[in-house]
Protein backbone atom coordinates (compact mmCIF):
# COMPACT_ATOMS: atom_id res chain seq x y z
CA UNK A 1 0.00 0.00 0.00
CA UNK A 2 2.80 2.42 1.00
CA UNK A 3 4.56 1.71 -2.24
CA UNK A 4 1.20 2.08 -4.23
CA UNK A 5 1.53 5.33 -2.65
CA UNK A 6 4.88 6.58 -3.58
CA UNK A 7 4.50 5.22 -7.27
CA UNK A 8 0.86 7.26 -7.62
CA UNK A 9 3.14 10.05 -6.09
CA UNK A 10 6.11 9.58 -8.60
CA UNK A 11 3.85 9.51 -11.04
CA UNK A 12 2.16 12.59 -10.20
CA UNK A 13 5.42 14.21 -10.12
CA UNK A 14 6.49 13.50 -13.45
CA UNK A 15 2.94 14.22 -14.82
CA UNK A 16 3.17 17.79 -13.25
CA UNK A 17 6.76 18.07 -14.58
CA UNK A 18 5.96 17.34 -17.84
CA UNK A 19 2.92 20.15 -18.32
CA UNK A 20 5.44 22.60 -16.81
CA UNK A 21 7.42 22.22 -19.30
CA UNK A 22 4.79 21.82 -22.08
CA UNK A 23 3.67 25.45 -20.43
CA UNK A 24 7.09 26.74 -21.04
CA UNK A 25 7.34 25.90 -24.74
CA UNK A 26 4.12 26.82 -25.54
CA UNK A 27 4.69 30.58 -23.34
CA UNK A 28 8.42 31.02 -25.39
CA UNK A 29 6.17 30.24 -28.55
CA UNK A 30 3.78 32.57 -27.70
CA UNK A 31 6.26 35.16 -27.17
CA UNK A 32 7.81 34.20 -30.59
CA UNK A 33 4.38 34.72 -32.20
CA UNK A 34 3.54 37.72 -30.81
CA UNK A 35 7.15 39.97 -32.05
CA UNK A 36 6.52 38.49 -35.55
CA UNK A 37 2.82 39.85 -35.27
CA UNK A 38 4.37 43.41 -34.34
CA UNK A 39 7.04 42.77 -36.53
CA UNK A 40 4.17 42.35 -39.14
CA UNK A 41 2.24 45.23 -37.86
CA UNK A 42 5.41 47.67 -38.80
CA UNK A 43 5.69 46.01 -42.07
CA UNK A 44 2.51 46.60 -42.92
CA UNK A 45 1.99 50.26 -41.44
CA UNK A 46 5.43 51.06 -42.86
CA UNK A 47 4.05 49.65 -46.87
CA UNK A 48 0.88 51.65 -46.44
CA UNK A 49 2.62 54.62 -46.19
CA UNK A 50 4.83 54.06 -48.84
CA UNK A 51 1.64 53.31 -51.39
CA UNK A 52 0.36 56.73 -50.05
CA UNK A 53 3.62 58.43 -50.80
CA UNK A 54 3.14 56.63 -54.31
CA UNK A 55 0.00 57.53 -54.87
CA UNK A 56 0.71 61.03 -53.81
CA UNK A 57 4.00 61.03 -55.87
CA UNK A 58 2.28 59.46 -58.84
CA UNK A 59 -0.77 62.24 -59.29
CA UNK A 60 1.71 64.98 -59.43
CA UNK A 61 3.95 63.46 -62.06
CA UNK A 62 2.95 61.00 -64.00
CA UNK A 63 1.37 62.15 -66.84
CA UNK A 64 -2.20 61.13 -67.72
CA UNK A 65 -1.93 58.10 -68.39
CA UNK A 66 1.12 56.78 -68.13
CA UNK A 67 1.88 55.44 -64.97
CA UNK A 68 2.01 51.68 -65.55
CA UNK A 69 5.14 50.90 -63.82
CA UNK A 70 4.39 52.59 -60.45
CA UNK A 71 0.70 50.80 -60.48
CA UNK A 72 2.95 47.42 -60.88
CA UNK A 73 4.82 48.41 -57.68
CA UNK A 74 1.89 49.38 -55.80
CA UNK A 75 0.57 46.16 -56.78
CA UNK A 76 3.51 44.79 -55.58
CA UNK A 77 3.38 46.12 -52.04
CA UNK A 78 -0.62 45.84 -51.92
CA UNK A 79 -0.22 41.73 -52.38
CA UNK A 80 2.87 42.06 -49.76
CA UNK A 81 0.41 44.02 -47.46
CA UNK A 82 -2.12 41.43 -47.80
CA UNK A 83 -0.01 38.56 -47.46
CA UNK A 84 1.32 40.09 -43.98
CA UNK A 85 -2.62 40.33 -42.98
CA UNK A 86 -2.87 36.69 -43.34
CA UNK A 87 -0.28 35.70 -41.38
CA UNK A 88 -1.58 37.97 -38.80
CA UNK A 89 -4.99 36.29 -38.97
CA UNK A 90 -3.41 32.81 -38.63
Amino acid sequence: MLEDLKKNIERIIALYENERRQKEILQSELLKKDAEIESCRKQIADLERQVDNLKLTEAFTAPAGGGSAAREKIDKMISSIDRCISLLEK
